[in-house]
């Protein structure tokens, strides 16, 4: 058995240096090839050039990309968390429940291309929001819902149930229990799921291709408008050619966005333990 532990203890150390190392090589080879073109033109300027996007700066979408994945993370929000609050503390048939995490989960598992393309049936067409902001927020909302509600019922499938007894035993009523109890105890974790999601999706291109995003746009608040996002805006200066050291200025600007946001994450999980 002593040896056995040790191969997995081997085993273990050996992967996670393998998968640090292939973190920091990433990191480090984006930085390397992008940080010549980050300068504040690069970050406040729209796209310019005989090629669209071979001179200029990436500002709207920055800002596509943070309005989107807003009010996406909103929406899914909201959703996650009344969703996770029902499961846990109204629904009694547990066929009800398995029928509805199911579901979730299977949402969860639909490839990002194809809810693109059911963003764009629904949202786009059908609902006629056309080829806009709040098309592309309503198809990332989906994407990420299942990551925020699993999340958010796992914290509170490990809340202490005692304490909850304990709340009803005292004859405070459930909806009180939950929101000055429960919830406010959870919030740490909640908002992990809420800045994880909202990553998870300015992060995305498939869901937004066919909805929202758009090859040059000037910078806009207007939600029913088309916009750049920093995605799309990556994929469109590696495919077409346009400029491999703007694309990957722009991988630079996303990968940081993320990692500040994942460092935000787990900085809030520290807090909570």
């Amino acid at each position: 058995m002593r040896i056995k532990d040790m191969l997995i203890s081997i085993w273990a150390i050996i992967s996670g240096i393998i998968i640090f190392s292939i973190i920091i090589f990433l990191i480090g080879y984006i930085f390397f090839k992008g940080y010549k073109v980050i300068n504040f033109n690069f970050l406040f300027d729209v796209p310019r050039g005989l090629r669209l996007g071979q001179e200029g700066g990436i500002a709207p979408a920055i800002v596509g990309s943070f309005i989107s994945s807003g009010i996406a993370t909103i929406i899914s929000s909201l959703l996650g968390t009344i969703t996770a609050i029902h499961l846990n503390f109204y629904e009694k048939s547990k066929k009800r429940k398995e029928i509805i995490n199911f579901v979730i989960k299977t949402i969860g598992g639909i490839p990002s291309i194809v809810l693109g393309l059911f963003g764009y049936t629904v949202f786009t067409l059908y609902f006629g929001f056309g080829r806009s902001i709040i098309s592309g927020s309503l198809t990332l909302a989906i994407m990420i819902f299942p990551a925020i509600e699993m999340r958010i019922d796992r914290a509170f499938k490990e809340f202490d149930k005692n304490l909850i007894l304990a709340s009803y035993s005292l004859g405070v009523s459930k909806s009180y229990t939950i929101w000055k109890i429960i919830i406010p105890m959870c919030k740490e974790s909640i908002l992990s799921s809420f800045s994880l999601g909202y990553g998870y999706s300015i992060g995305a291109t498939a869901p937004i291709m066919f909805c929202m995003a758009v090859v040059n746009s000037p910078i806009t608040l207007n939600i029913t408008k088309p916009t750049m996002s920093l995605s799309y805006h990556l994929y469109i200066l590696m495919t077409q050619g346009i400029s491999e050291e703007m694309a990957y200025g722009t991988a630079f600007v996303l990968l940081f966005i993320i990692i500040l946001i994942i460092i935000f994450s787990t900085f809030i999980g520290k807090n909570r333990r």
